[in-house]
């Protein structure tokens, strides 16, 4: 019998939950599907957030063939099987459209399996859909990425998994109170597939869903670590914590559990040089040095020795005095600039290359090196302070 997440999966964008930015009226995932216009492209985003599901649904709308694969375990062989079999389908009928191909963990292909991919998804011969948690810009070939749409798609809102669970209990005929919806909705952290698996599996054992029957079904589950499942998120989260709080011990411990489980090296050393910003920053700006040093070093080097070069990293971090000032300064001058646009520039900072500038003003008044507390912001923004 299948699960709960199988059986509640959309088959049209009418019943497709989340996603708002990209598939309401008039947005542009929603006008691609419904005039046709099918092209290869990559979706860009969390786990449970649809991403397998908007594959199909543009493949079901179309009547197009679609080929899911997992780049974990799929070879160039896999891929040569379905473009072969296209081409016996485009001899029995002219009409025989390029079918698509679901391609889940696309960043978990190599250089060499993207580059066997491209010329069908250039000529034409493939429709790529490619699903990735992970930047495309960064584990994406450049000539691969060039050729497809990138869509970002996001978490799902407290909103969106209010009205999946409202489907799920019409579906299991049952009623859920308000703290155990709450409960789960927080514990589903934006994740539908992590809902519904929860949900099911505590009604399967217990039949009554409150936020005890939740509790006990999750500590009596076996959690095994997938890759691309919610204990991947959850160790990097705890991992990530751990060298917040300087709790050098705890971040190792998480170290060893994604190494462990084979996890990239590089994606958990990209976390270090982000957090090396973000948590540390101006504290000690060689930090952002000696993650960038473990990163090139992981690269180089691979498993087993680059689990050396993460622990040295690792334990560098954690111990580091933590500063998020310049994070927190940036994205408050970020709010600014959505809130208001592009306000006026001082004219003494604008440049002046002909003499009409020079009359209107432009450069005007202007110091290199002028007092440190002058403000150098547009008029609007004169007070304010973004780096406290």
């Amino acid at each position: 019998m299948p699960n709960l997440a199988i059986t509640l999966r959309p088959d049209s964008l009418d019943t497709y939950i989340g996603q708002s930015h990209l598939v309401d009226e008039g947005k542009p995932l929603r006008i691609a599907i419904e005039k046709g216009h099918i092209f290869s492209m990559i979706f860009w985003g969390p786990p449970g957030v649809g991403k397998t599901t908007l594959a199909r649904i543009i493949a079901h709308t179309h009547n197009r063939d679609i080929y899911e694969l997992s780049a974990v375990s799929a070879k160039k062989d896999d891929i040569r099987k379905i473009v072969q079999q296209s081409e016996s389908q485009k001899q029995l009928g002219q009409s025989y459209e390029a079918p698509i191909l679901f391609l889940d963990e696309i960043h978990r292909f190599n250089k060499a399996q993207q580059d066997y991919l491209l010329p069908f998804v250039e000529s034409g011969d493939l429709i790529l859909i490619g699903a990735t948690t992970e930047n495309p810009s960064f584990e994406v070939n450049s000539a691969l990425l060039s050729r497809c749409k990138v869509f970002v798609l996001k978490q799902h809102t407290a909103d969106d998994l209010q009205k999946l669970l409202t489907i799920a209990e019409k579906h299991l005929k049952l009623s859920l109170d308000d703290e155990a919806k709450d409960w789960l909705i927080r514990f589903s952290n934006g994740d539908a597939r992590k809902l519904l698996n929860l949900l099911d599996q505590t009604h399967t054992i217990y039949e009554e869903i409150t936020t005890k029957t939740l509790k006990e079904s999750l500590q009596s589950s076996h959690l095994n670590y997938d890759k691309k499942g919610e204990e991947h998120y959850d160790t990097i989260s705890a991992f990530i914590k751990s060298m917040r709080a300087s709790n050098t011990d705890a971040a190792l411990y998480y170290l060893a559990r994604m190494v462990s489980a084979g996890e990239d090296p590089k994606f958990i050393a990209r976390r270090m040089v982000i957090f090396a910003s973000e948590d540390i920053g101006l504290a000690a700006p060689t930090a952002l040095v000696v993650a960038n040093a473990v990163f090139d070093a992981v690269s180089k080097i691979g498993y087993p020795e680059a689990q050396i070069n993460l622990a040295h990293g690792v334990a560098y971090l954690a111990k580091c005095k933590k500063d998020r000032s310049a994070h927190d300064a940036y994205f408050d001058a970020l709010r600014d600039v959505e809130r208001h646009g592009n306000l006026p520039i001082p004219l003494e900072l604008r440049n002046a290359p002909t003499d009409l500038m020079k009359q209107q003003g432009y450069g005007k008044g202007y110091e290199m090196y002028p007092d440190a507390k002058k403000s150098l912001l547009p008029d609007k923004l004169k007070k304010k302070k973004y780096l406290k």
